[in-house]
């Protein structure tokens, strides 16, 4: 991670007009956009003080504070009492044991997840290892291009039992927060996720959908996640564009 790097204050154009919206939302944008960059951070993370950036942007520490209480709401910062404020993650998924859907790790890095439907509803034509993790003849699919700051970065389609599937049909899910839907609103307790992670080339139709060459190299994942009961809950078969993510695996070694 780059060490700090200071710029000159909205004043001097830091900030480009935006009449339209509140100064701390222009401020907020700016923040999100020049960390990216390695700027407004040391080499640990810390993001500079309310004071610092105050004399940055050339503007109150209220005005700092509004900016970026949303920030450490969406899990791109998170505050140590006494430390300081630090950047919790520079990319968008960080696999190091912690199961979270993709809108979850996309915010937690601090970018606006969003989604494109490609495909919803039930569906019988599917191959005989989604009938047997699933165990259904019939499931429910959702296949959607999944994006970071409308940028498209992932094809994710997944499957459902259909009882599910019927429950995620009546939501928006071009914003859903797929695990916190299953464990607050529809009472499954998620005990964990098995995983398999690959590497593909982007056919004609993911070259398309992610704005890629063909033969641009993907990485794949799929995995199924499993309630506290054992029931699959979803099985969910992916790609994505790999210089988003990276993989932090902790390995053990027994005698």
């Amino acid at each position: 991670m780059n060490a700090r790097k200071k710029r000159p204050p909205i004043a001097n154009g830091n900030v480009p007009p935006q009449a339209s919206l509140p100064l701390h939302t222009q401020i907020r944008e700016t923040i999100r956009r020049q960390v990216r960059e390695g700027e407004l951070i040391d080499e640990t993370g810390r993001l500079m003080t309310e004071a610092e950036l105050g004399r940055h942007f050339g503007v109150s520490r209220i005005t700092i504070r509004n900016a970026i209480a949303p920030l450490v709401n969406e899990g791109m910062f998170a505050r140590s009492r006494g430390r300081g404020t630090f950047l919790r993650s520079n990319q968008p998924e960080n696999w190091v044991g912690r199961l979270m859907g993709f809108s979850e790790t996309i915010r937690d890095a601090g970018y606006k997840a969003g989604a494109k439907i490609l495909q919803q509803g039930m569906t019988n034509r599917h191959d005989p290892e989604i009938r047997a993790q699933l165990q259904e003849r019939a499931v429910w699919q959702l296949k959607r291009v999944r994006l970071a700051d409308e940028t498209p970065i992932a094809i994710e389609h997944a499957f459902y039992p259909p009882d599910i599937g019927l429950e995620l049909e009546k939501r928006d899910l071009i914003s859903i927060i797929m695990y916190r839907v299953f464990e607050d609103e529809l009472g499954f307790s998620i005990k964990d996720a098995k995983q398999m992670i690959g590497a593909e080339l982007a056919d004609t139709n993911s070259a398309k959908l992610l704005s890629v060459k063909i033969g641009s190299p993907l990485l794949s994942i799929e995995r199924v996640t499993f309630s506290e009961d054992g029931r699959a809950l979803e099985l969910l078969r992916a790609v994505y564009l790999p210089n988003y993510f990276r993989l932090s695996i902790s390995l053990t070694r027994h005698s």
